[in-house]
């Protein structure tokens, strides 16, 4: 199967890519595609990965994510850039004040585009919101969010892990799209390799 293009210009996106896609041909094109106004993270993915592949013109993935925090009605669902540098990190802590259910959770979609077909791959990681900042920088990070964000089952901020709990953590309530498109790769792959075979 072709090399497939990962379009992004977010490191820690391609950190996680290059961790979780180890067994994919992956190429890294860093570049910032523009992002359709939607809170529909499928849409905006769809959206990505066919510029994406008009860029590129090879096979592509692009991965688009939502915050969703309960009490807020799910502010700030796809528009969590707009909402950091906007309101910020203490915005959103301030909009929580004195609020006790603090459940929030990542949501994901990765599009893969070969400039025939179209699959799109759904995650969500439910987690709960810190009272405050908590955490390291990190190479890893996806967005100033892993500060606030504590994974189900865990009392750490992402921020707040080392790089070897972030990669053992046990997902509790958790479902990875960079890992449902891995798997749905290789058993492709694999079907192509028997079908060549034959």
């Amino acid at each position: 199967m072709e090399k497939i293009v990962f379009v992004t210009h977010n490191k820690g996106k391609i950190e996680s890519a290059k961790r979780i896609l180890k067994d994919v041909d992956l190429e890294i094109f860093e570049y910032d595609l523009d992002e359709p106004r939607s809170d529909d993270i499928a849409y905006i993915s769809k959206t990505k990965v066919l510029k994406g592949f008009n860029l590129v013109k090879k096979p592509c993935i692009s991965l688009d994510c939502g915050f969703w925090i309960d009490e807020l009605n799910g502010f700030p669902k796809a528009f969590v850039n707009f909402a950091l540098e906007t309101i910020g990190i203490e915005g959103i802590l301030k909009l929580m004040e004195g609020i006790s259910n603090r459940a929030c959770r990542f949501t994901e979609c990765l599009s893969y585009y070969d400039g025939e077909y179209l699959h799109q791959f759904m995650g969500s990681h439910e987690g709960t919101l810190a009272k405050n900042l908590r955490g390291n920088d990190s190479n890893q990070k996806w967005s100033d969010l892993w500060y606030i964000f504590i994974p189900a089952g865990y009392t750490k901020t992402l921020a707040e892990m080392s790089e070897e709990e972030r990669k053992n953590r046990k997902k509790i309530a958790s479902t990875d799209a960079f890992l449902e498109f891995a798997n749905w790769y290789n058993i492709e792959k694999n079907a192509s390799i028997l079908q060549r075979k034959r």
